[in-house]
């Protein structure tokens, strides 16, 4: 029971990073209906971003921790945005009203720019960090075996909690979150009623980058090294969360998020890490076998 319950605290934390990531793509999905492959990367060059300008903040003689961070998120999540919208801009927007594949060629095409940037300017040498939020508490301990929740657990779980909650309030309560909804409906029929699409679209892109930059931030801060291709891999499994949970629903991309962040940590523990990834995408094919519109999503329906 102690094993299976650090195994959960340790699934959750994980789950909660791979939901964050999530949210960007269904949010572009549910807004122009194309999936964003370069999503992935622009999280695993916000974790870069990070980490430089934490060190330049130490460089500059800034040693207060906490101060620090603050600073590092907020600066990151602005520079990631810029990448997001750089995105848009370059591999949506022009291609918006061609046939389908050739912005997804291109998102692909960004995101292997966007590895090969980071390659060449970084180094393909992972990058380590020490430890920088230390401390735990001890849940309950049995025969040896003592459960634990560190101190940056607690902040992924409650930050992802409330960046959740914050974005569900965004999307139906401000003219931002309507103006994305009608988008989602008919983007003619938007224009027509005065919505600005494109700048929707692009604030769209965005949040969506500024989400994954806090997922790219806890991401150093928890695991302490990164390279150029982790966004590859998490990014692949934020997709397979976003459409286990039902793609284009904000709730889903977090359920999927927590479900695949739990089968790796679960299948890690108590069967071969080796196929871990095979018993997370195994879980999709199954889901969507049953549940072709995933756990939370909505049918298409086909306007005539």
């Amino acid at each position: 029971m102690e094993y299976f319950l650090q195994q959960l605290i340790n699934g959750v934390t994980l789950g909660s990073i791979y939901g964050l990531i999530a949210i960007g793509y269904t949010m572009v999905y549910g807004i122009i209906g194309m999936i964003n492959f370069a999503h992935g990367d622009i999280f695993m060059v916000s974790s870069f971003i990070s980490l430089i300008v934490f060190l330049a903040l130490l460089s500059l003689g800034l040693t207060f921790i906490p101060l620090a961070l603050f600073l590092v998120l907020v600066i990151s999540m602005v520079i990631t945005a810029a990448y997001g919208w750089t995105v848009e801009r370059l591999a949506y927007r022009p291609l918006r009203d061609s046939f389908r594949l050739a912005p997804l060629i291109t998102a692909i095409g960004m995101s292997i720019v966007l590895q090969n940037y980071v390659q060449i300017a970084q180094g393909a040498r992972v990058k380590p960090l020490p430890p920088i939020i230390k401390g735990s508490y001890t849940l309950m301990e049995h025969d040896g075996f003592i459960v634990q929740i560190s101190n940056m657990q607690i902040i992924i779980i409650l930050t992802t909690l409330i960046l959740m909650l914050g974005f569900s309030w965004l999307i139906s309560r401000t003219s931002l979150g309507r103006s994305q909804r009608a988008c989602e409906q008919d983007r003619t029929m938007a224009a027509l009623l005065g919505v600005n699409v494109d700048r929707t679209i692009s604030l769209t892109f965005v949040i969506g980058a500024a989400l994954a930059s806090v997922a790219g931030f806890m991401y150093l801060l928890y695991y302490g090294v990164i390279d150029f291709y982790i966004g590859f891999v998490a990014g692949i499994k934020a997709f397979t969360a976003a459409v286990l949970g039902g793609i284009g629903s904000l709730p889903g991309a977090m359920l999927g998020g927590l479900i695949i962040g739990l089968i790796e940590t679960f299948w890690s523990a108590y069967f071969s890490i080796e196929y871990k990834d095979v018993a997370a995408f195994a879980t999709l094919a199954i889901v969507l076998i049953f549940m072709p519109s995933g756990l939370l999503g909505k049918p298409e329906v086909e306007k005539v």
